[in-house]
């Protein structure tokens, strides 16, 4: 069995930022040589997701607003965490809805997806350098 890692990096332009990190993920894929297994890819900082979903730009304004709406990142003081010092507990709520990763099966040594699915990496807290893993295992 094989088994590769590569460590994603980004850095959101500003708190909030989805990118499609697809070509990345299938790149990674290419690069493991894995032709049947499995791809796991999660967000190593506890105020960001990865998902999959839809790459429509109405879908992602639609996500932005309901999380605003579920967590909303004002006032700062509305949360316990926040009297830490920290101002981000709305980031560790949206990462809590969102979830850590996802894992997607690889089939003749391509992403087994859905129709329209694209995975995506979520900033909830940005403005600094954060990564997600690719761990890929099989054969």
């Amino acid at each position: 069995m094989k088994s590769y890692r590569k460590e994603l990096w980004f850095e959101a332009p500003r708190r909030r930022a989805y990118f499609n990190i697809t070509p990345q993920v299938e790149e990674c894929l290419r690069d493991s040589g894995v032709r049947e297994g499995l791809c796991l890819v999660n967000a190593m900082h506890i105020t960001a997701s990865v998902f999959i979903n839809d790459d429509e730009a109405g879908l992602h304004a639609d996500l932005e607003r309901w999380l605003e709406r579920l967590a909303p990142e004002q006032p700062h003081s509305a949360y316990q965490h926040n009297r830490t010092g920290e101002d981000n507990a709305d980031a560790h709520l949206k990462r809590s809805v969102m979830g850590r990763e996802v894992v997607v099966a690889i089939t003749a040594g391509r992403l087994d997806f859905g129709p329209w699915e694209q995975i995506f990496y979520a900033e909830f807290d940005g403005l600094r350098r954060k990564r997600a893993l690719v761990k890929i295992v099989g054969d």
